[in-house]
């Protein structure tokens, strides 16, 4: 099966000289249609950067990353065929969640009511159609991660890149995140690649990935270190 993306060698170095620091090296490894990875390791180890290398938001400096089923850099493709959930706020403060949750179908060419019914779909998926109408300056900082998954789902991504997406949740939250993701990865054979620190989230995907020190190690076949 051709992958959606694939790391040979990648690494990446911030800085030059005596202040460059490692975040990322050797890094080699695929993501199959169909495939849910759990990414685990402690706080700076270098998930993060391995989840911004995979969506093409950041840039190798040693190795490659490509994206062989997919036909392109993701900055090339149609907005939200990789979906990206930010471990920070990502919300735009003068959209309502709607709004907010629309934008990437907006900026792939749909119309506002086709994009508008989606958002709402998506919301209603994760038991959040009440905020529809609010400003992100009205949530909690558990419900604006909620919306960002929802609009990451919401343009039904072939990948979907998530960073901590239920760091912010209690588990019952968290489990419904998770459970909206494995009911869009079933409807549409995306592929998810998620980092946690939950070891009950990560206990819920198939394929396992531990990054420590910038080193990316697992015993699935799919990915080397």
């Amino acid at each position: 099966m051709t992958p959606l993306v694939a790391a040979a060698d990648a690494g990446r170095t911030y800085g030059t000289g005596s202040r460059a620091v490692v975040a990322l090296h050797g890094a080699s490894c695929t993501v199959a249609p169909g495939d849910a990875v759990a990414v685990v390791g402690p706080s700076g180890s270098g998930k993060t950067t391995l989840l911004h290398l995979l969506a093409g938001l950041d840039a190798p400096t040693a190795g490659r990353v490509t994206w062989p089923a997919l036909g392109d850099h993701p900055r090339r493709l149609r907005p939200g065929t990789i979906g990206v959930v930010f471990q920070g706020p990502s919300l735009l403060p003068a959209l309502d969640i709607v709004q907010n949750v629309a934008l990437p179908l907006l900026l792939a060419g749909e119309t506002e009511v086709a994009a508008a019914r989606a958002a709402v779909g998506a919301l209603e998926a994760l038991g959040l159609e009440p905020l529809a109408p609010r400003l992100p300056e009205e949530l909690s900082g558990g419900q604006v991660q909620r919306v960002a998954v929802a609009r990451a789902l919401a343009a039904g991504p072939r990948l979907l890149v998530a960073d901590e997406p239920t760091g912010q949740l209690d588990h019952a939250s968290a489990g419904r995140v998770l459970d909206a993701i494995e009911a869009a990865q079933r409807a549409t054979g995306a592929a998810v690649v998620l980092a946690t620190h939950d070891l009950l989230i990560a206990a819920r995907l198939p394929i396992r990935w531990t990054v420590d020190d910038g080193a990316l190690r697992t015993t699935v076949p799919a990915c080397s270190p």
